[in-house]
């Protein structure tokens, strides 16, 4: 039952959508331009660099804040338990940012929420990791889209290495394989989203950080 309402809470959070909030406040139906979704690339590619970053951080911290919430209904009598409850808070966060029921279900591609989950789990291994892997694929390839994918795909890698290792504070070993199944629906649902840009990735015509083909909308 805990999980269910993990889930719950997660998407009712999930469903605030910063970038899409920010072009109305803008009268701009960011979704409309670019890529077509309410994340942070496409706010800033839409809007500029301020939206992208304002994009970004309230994305995350939606993230942050719902796995607070449930850390303070259940970490006095599930403490033992908090990792795998704040991992299916996190995945109602991604279902609630990608698939918002009153846009349509048309949000964004969940990687600025995935990365305040990650935060939120509080393992420095993994957010360092994390940090890591984006940074040096996108500085050095160009793509944020790949860097999003690669930083997804490894955080599942990551986790089920320091699971087995039992690095992971507050992860039982009873836990540990539909904590990896959850980590794994994480990426697994980054990687559909981003379908279009890995065809795109393939045939060469993916735009890399800072290319334009149109002047943010003022």
């Amino acid at each position: 039952m805990e999980r269910v309402i993990c889930l719950i809470i997660g998407y009712i959070f999930g469903i605030f959508q910063t970038g899409y909030i920010y072009g109305k406040l803008h009268h701009v139906d960011i979704r409309q331009f670019g890529s077509g979704n309410a994340g942070t690339t496409n706010a800033m590619r839409i809007l500029g660099k301020k939206a992208g970053i304002i994009t970004y951080l309230g994305d995350m911290l939606k993230a942050i804040l719902a796995s607070l919430t449930v850390h303070a209904l259940f970490s006095s009598s599930h403490q033992d338990t908090m990792f795998l409850l704040t991992m299916y808070t996190g995945m109602g966060v991604v279902l609630g940012h990608n698939f918002p029921f009153y846009m349509g279900f048309r949000g964004g591609k969940g990687i600025a929420a995935s990365s305040g989950v990650i935060f939120a789990l509080f393992d420095w291994r993994l957010i360092v990791c994390m940090v890591i892997t984006f940074l040096v694929i996108t500085a050095i390839w160009r793509y944020v889209s790949l860097g999003s994918i690669c930083f997804m795909a490894g955080f599942l890698i990551e986790l089920i290495v320091f699971g087995q290792l039992g690095l992971i504070r507050n992860l039982q070993p009873s836990e540990r394989l539909e904590t990896y199944v959850v980590g794994f629906c994480f990426s697994a649902l980054a990687i559909y989203k981003h379908r279009g840009n890995i065809v795109r990735l393939i045939q060469g015509n993916e735009r890399k950080l800072g290319e334009k083909k149109q002047q943010p909308i003022q």
